[in-house]
């Protein structure tokens, strides 16, 4: 009992903390900071998500970018007023009834995630009648069709040109306040009967089928939600960046989300946090092997694409040396804070 008084306290004392910090950038920030915290909590709500269905149900999903787009595109179209549409589609006009279909942007969020879980529960027939590297070349397949698919139908998605001049709905408030409601809701999940189910198909699904649980209807559960916060992710960041194409949900938004939930370990939701927050962190903070480097009479020309090069080397280094991430399986709680706490204590004293 009292370490469930002491996990809401810590939890409560980080809600207050998160509120404060996000006050002051808000307030005094530059629109440099709030663009990177935007984009942070954007990459939170898309890693605990997908960490959901790849860490806590072990299944290799690669399609996650689908989800993306899908949730991008429905949330601009419905933002998107009729004169606006009609300066974008120069070439083939928008298709009725999407050319006059006008919503809220708090509604273009919840149909964002509705159209990518319904597209999600389309597929998940086929995906989940196979397991392993068939599943994940099923659904790394649906995100390269659903990419195609944004290039080849003009009259829905304006095909290569893109839908630009979106308003930045965007903000502080709405991208963390999303990736707060994702945390709170995927670790209550996690907590209950569902996710302990979950755990039990990762480590052995035949076990699990023979104990009474339903693989096919836990990994769906899954698969919808994780779908659903990667729709609305979609629809936070085509309004952040103010303009979108099928360029943007390529296999390399995929690749980055693998990068953040192995890095912070897989099945751990902090870990995800972690991860994506050290993956926005240290993509901007890379940036300098990008510019060209002065060292006296010798000047380090900059290499473009660097930065991805070194999160690869970071990721074999995990990999090598941390196979379980920086939180492997666990989560932050009261005791695993006063087990850090304690062996750090431990440490000083015996120098």
């Amino acid at each position: 009992m009292k370490g469930i008084i002491h996990n809401r306290i810590l939890y409560g004392a980080t809600l207050v903390l998160l509120f404060a910090i996000l006050f002051l950038f808000n307030r005094y920030g530059t629109d440099y900071q709030i663009r990177i915290l935007n984009n942070m909590a954007i990459f939170i709500t898309l890693a605990v998500s997908y960490n959901l269905i790849n860490g806590l149900c072990g299944i290799l999903h690669l399609g996650p970018n689908a989800f993306v787009a899908i949730g991008a595109y429905t949330s601009t179209l419905l933002t998107m007023s009729p004169l606006e549409k009609q300066m974008n589609y120069i070439i083939t006009p928008l298709m009725w009834p999407l050319s006059e279909l006008h919503a809220p942007f708090v509604v273009s969020l919840l149909a964002a995630g509705a159209m990518a879980s319904l597209f999600a529960f389309l597929i998940s027939f086929p995906v989940f009648r196979v397991r392993g590297d068939y599943l994940a070349i099923v659904t790394l397949g649906f995100g390269e069709v659903v990419r195609v698919l944004c290039n080849a139908l003009q009259g829905i998605t304006n095909g290569p040109l893109g839908l630009k001049g979106l308003s930045p709905y965007t903000t502080l408030w709405w991208s963390w306040g999303v990736a707060a409601v994702t945390v709170y809701l995927i670790a209550r999940l996690v907590d209950s009967s569902y996710g302990r189910a979950m755990k039990a198909i990762r480590d052995d699904e035949i076990a699990a089928r023979a104990m009474g649980i339903d693989p096919f209807r836990h990994l769906l559960q899954a698969f919808l939600i994780s779908a659903f916060f990667s729709g609305v992710a979609g629809g936070l960041l085509a309004h952040l960046i103010t303009t979108i194409s099928p360029t943007l949900f390529t296999f390399f938004l995929t690749f980055n989300l693998l990068i953040m939930i192995v890095v912070g370990g897989l099945g751990s939701t902090t870990g995800a946090i972690i991860g994506a927050a050290l993956f926005t962190w240290g993509g901007e903070a890379l940036r300098v092997v990008e510019s060209p480097i002065g060292l006296g009479f010798v000047t380090i020309p900059g290499i473009p694409g660097m930065r991805m090069v070194l999160f690869s080397i970071i990721l074999m280094v995990v990999i090598l040396f941390a196979r379980r991430g920086v939180m492997g399986q666990n989560e932050l709680s009261w005791d695993t804070l006063s087990g850090w706490l304690g062996r750090l204590g431990l440490r000083q004293k015996n120098q």
